[in-house]
């Protein structure tokens, strides 16, 4: 533990972004995981939906540095692609 109080402060800041990173990362595990299980249950109409919002959450994860650009349009890919298989 540090005696500055800048470090202090420091500490405490790193914490609140860490929780911060780690609450969207998990929203948008959560919302990729929803699209699969759409696809798997074979209904289109709900698996566009959540690939709208898969893919908002993917564009805030490039923004606030989360992810690479390149692993977010990975991502779009896949899941477009197993829609797109759903007949």
């Amino acid at each position: 533990m540090p005696n500055i109080k800048s470090q202090k402060k420091r500490v405490l800041t790193n914490d609140k972004k860490h929780m911060a990173n780690a609450a969207q990362r998990s929203e948008l595990k959560t919302a990729i995981k929803n699209v699969i299980a759409a696809v798997d249950a074979n209904d289109k109409a709900a698996a566009i939906a959540a690939y709208n919002h898969a893919s908002s959450k993917l564009d805030k994860a490039i923004s606030s540095g989360i992810h690479h650009k390149n692993y977010a349009s990975r991502q779009k890919a896949r899941l477009a692609a197993a829609i797109n298989k759903i007949a």
